[in-house]
């Protein structure tokens, strides 16, 4: 990908409207009386455009060139954008607006040049669109976006959230692919894609699911991806190559964990979509993760082996603990009132899990995940985490762990930690999420490219979903 290419995907958004510039070559900006609004029509939002359609020109989608790569130089015009740039400026986004909203009747999408020009004949598209025919259909969620802006949609700076039933989804980042496969857990088919993510890392839902938010590595940003139509709204650029991410509860802010020297926790804020500060920490950062009840974001370093605790309302550090080696994936146990008690933790090149108390901030007792009769211990490939993988049920009884040298998940007791039992779930076990209801475990198979289904109750492997390369991170989100 050369420096224009990697700019333009770094830029958001969904990806049809990129379609709609691709439009006829040549095409005068100059309306017809037919595309040109009547006084009295519906007023067109400049923030909805800039923010929901104008990504869409930026968007690449399978089979598809973006629109930009036409209409940067071609009829309609889109401004052309600086060769490190991420998005528009304010003065050239303005710019845009204004040349598109003449191939638009405000209050009437369907007669609006922009939507139909690009729309399949069979759905009511025009003859012919040199750009291609990028939507089949009225009902794509592109199409929708745009439709909605010609109705005269307002942007609030935030999400729109819907009345109806959640969607409970999980998804699966594929660190060696450039998508991300979102799974029905009621079907254990994957029924969704998010496209153009180049080594996707972590993901995160944001709890009132309206929004993903995806650590792309390729690009060094966070990717704002839409919960309804999986399409990609906005990329944060961060400050630097990012590991894993977490989203407070009230969905305002997402923490960002930066995996280069000398180390930091990047904050962005969901309202602006935008960086909004670098929290210094000690080491370069693996995985960086919210608590429970929110008031603190937890950083931990393979570099330093050390774990810093960040007071989530003034973003500083509260407090460091040192461990013995690098700090891989946690998990916390809580007290009654839902504060913080005790963090699990896995480390560098030990098969097992260290706890410590959240109140003394120090190691209580560490223990091994058992080596299992009969198999080989898998050795190649470990990056130095034999054990890379935590999660607590709903109930809170039970502390699941995944072991790289036997593809292998154990189950213990809480708050004992006895070991209840264990399954196979494949070659290389990396991350798992579970459902809601504590039921269900997805746990994502690096080597064999599945994701595994697991009935916690039993311990028994029910299903397994072919995914992309190398699924490694997952979690589960709850999307309108």
């Amino acid at each position: 990908m050369n420096a224009r290419m990697f700019l333009i995907a770094a830029l958001v958004v969904s990806p049809s409207l990129a379609a709609a510039q691709t439009a006829a070559p040549a095409r005068s900006t100059q309306s017809t009386p037919a595309e040109r609004p009547a006084a009295s029509a519906t007023p067109l939002d400049y923030e909805f455009f800039k923010n929901r359609v104008q990504p869409i020109f930026l968007q690449k989608r399978p089979g598809h060139a973006r629109c930009i790569q036409c209409h940067e130089t071609g009829q309609p015009r889109l401004q052309a954008l600086a060769a490190d740039a991420q998005m528009w400026t304010e003065e050239q986004s303005r710019q845009n607006f204004t040349t598109w909203s003449r191939l638009v009747v405000p209050g009437n999408p369907n007669v609006s040049k922009l939507l139909i020009h690009p729309l399949a004949k069979e759905a009511g598209g025009d003859h012919f669109h040199g750009g291609g025919q990028h939507w089949t259909s009225k009902d794509d969620p592109e199409w929708q976006v745009m439709a909605a802006w010609v109705r005269g949609e307002k942007w609030t700076g935030t999400p729109e959230t819907s009345a109806g039933a959640r969607k409970t989804r999980i998804i699966q980042t594929n660190s060696a692919g450039d998508f991300v496969d979102v799974i029905d857990p009621a079907t254990n088919k994957v029924v969704g894609v998010i496209n153009d993510i180049d080594i996707a890392h972590g993901v995160v839902g944001a709890p009132d699911g309206t929004r993903l938010y995806v650590t792309n590595e390729s690009m060094s940003t966070v990717d704002v991806v839409d919960g309804k139509t999986l399409t990609i709204i906005r990329r944060i650029p961060l400050s630097g190559h990012p590991n894993n991410l977490s989203v407070t509860n009230d969905s305002k802010k997402v923490y960002v964990g930066i995996a280069q020297a000398p180390g930091a926790v990047d904050v962005i804020d969901t309202v602006t979509l935008t960086n909004v500060k670098k929290i210094p920490v000690e080491g370069s950062v693996h995985n960086v993760y919210v608590t429970p009840d929110s008031k603190f974001a937890v950083s931990g370093s393979v570099q330093s082996s050390v774990i810093s605790v960040i007071d989530t309302a003034t973003d500083t550090v509260a407090w460091t603990f040192k461990e013995t080696s690098g700090i891989r994936p946690m998990i916390f146990d809580t007290n009654p009132d839902g504060s913080t008690k005790r963090i699990f933790v896995q480390l560098s090149n030990y098969h097992g899990i260290a706890v410590v108390d959240w109140a003394t901030r120090k190691e209580t007792s560490r223990f091994e995940l058992p080596d299992v009769p009969g198999m080989t211990k898998e050795l190649e490939g470990l990056q130095g985490a034999p054990a890379h993988g935590l999660a607590i049920t709903a109930d809170k009884k039970a502390l699941l762990a995944t072991s790289k040298w036997y593809g292998t998940m154990f189950a213990y007791s809480l708050p004992d930690l006895k070991l209840l039992g264990s399954v196979q779930v494949g070659s290389h076990p990396e991350w798992l999420t579970l459902t809601p209801d504590g039921k269900k475990a997805y746990i994502a198979a690096a080597g064999d490219n599945r994701v595994s289904v697991v009935d916690i109750a039993s311990l028994k492997e029910t299903a397994r979903i072919p995914v992309g390369q190398v699924p490694k991170r997952n979690a589960t989100a709850e999307l309108r």
